[in-house]
């Protein structure tokens, strides 16, 4: 392929280079990690990499919109807080499904606020969802003061362990995350997301709702976010206020190496995902490796800057070419 041809495929389908590094960082986690592909240790790592996926599937649609959500951490962080201070081992199955509705509820609901602050009251994005970054981390705190609290095991053995026809089921969760992608995909909406990214003014121009658009993709990272919190503490069986703390800047960069630009208008959920592969295989690398505690902040922080300063160096050495 020649090197214009892969230029151009890397502009239609942006996820192509972060599938490209990904494949990249499998054969370094082989090296050092031979059973990878097994399929307990796949189901091991995937359920682990799920909640961050999620997140970033719904930082992808707002920053595709043009926008960003730096409060989607403190969003999973009420929700954990919720789920373990309301699911007892005596809950029945009616009361554990309010409670989870309940959980989606709050996330929408927190998407809904930064939504409208956004994109009618026409604060600025990062501005807004700084502060309700900390309102939202204020009520996780409020709902559980210190970590503590747990769900019923049944629940996080099921995340854990359970498959279906020999095969976990994080496998179909994954799958249902990408098909929900296809669907919205394929809708209006998606392509008024993208014309709203790309410039929001020729979109309002050609008689796109605008504001309305830029709504509702806070409304769904707000939706992902309460996803992602239920599947967390699926995960770790447990509370604590701060759970979502570390996971807002992952889900950006996992975005932004899957290829969604921060000028919004291009991206996919799909590179998001790649992202997210991308920044877990790292940190198993560094695990693995046995790099010194105090290196590995620096190893992870130096291959992200390089995974998301190649493609312009790409762009640069061809102009200079040309």
């Amino acid at each position: 392929m020649k090197g214009s041809q892969l230029k151009n495929l890397i502009v239609r389908q942006p996820y192509i280079f972060a599938l490209l590094i990904l494949l990249v960082l499998i054969g370094v986690n082989l090296y050092f990690q031979p059973a990878l592909f097994r399929i307990t240790v796949l189901n091991s790592n995937l359920r682990v990499f799920y909640p961050l996926m999620l997140l970033a599937a719904g930082q992808t649609v707002v920053m595709i919109g043009g926008g960003i959500d730096i409060s989607v951490g403190s969003t999973v962080s009420m929700v954990n807080a919720w789920l373990v201070t309301q699911m007892m081992d005596e809950s029945t199955p009616l009361q554990l499904a309010l409670i989870l509705g309940t959980a989606l509820l709050i996330g929408i609901v927190a998407g809904m606020f930064n939504g409208y602050v956004i994109a009618y009251l026409r604060l600025q994005p990062i501005v807004t969802t700084y502060a309700t970054m900390f309102l939202y981390g204020g009520i996780a705190l409020l709902i559980l003061p210190r970590a503590g609290g747990s769900i019923p095991r049944e629940l996080s053995r099921f995340y854990r362990t359970g498959d279906f026809l020999g095969i976990p089921v994080v496998f179909y969760l994954i799958a249902i995350l990408l098909l929900a992608w296809y669907f919205l995909k394929n809708r209006r909406y998606s392509r008024f997301l993208y014309a709203t990214g790309g410039n929001q003014e020729s979109a309002y121009a050609t008689g796109i709702p605008v504001n309305r658009i830029r709504f509702y993709s806070y409304v769904i990272c707000g939706l992902m976010a309460a996803l992602s919190g239920i599947a967390l503490t699926f995960l770790t069986g447990s509370g604590d206020p701060r759970i979502g703390a570390d996971m807002t800047l992952d889900s950006i960069t996992a975005v932004v190496v899957g290829g969604t630009a921060l000028t919004g208008g291009t991206g996919s959920m799909v590179g998001s995902v790649f992202g997210v592969a991308i920044l877990g295989i790292i940190r198993n690398i560094i695990s693995f490796a046995d790099v010194p505690s105090w290196w590995r902040m620096l190893v992870n922080g130096v291959i992200i800057v390089i995974a998301l300063a190649t493609p312009g160096l790409y762009s640069l050495v061809r102009r200079k070419r040309l």
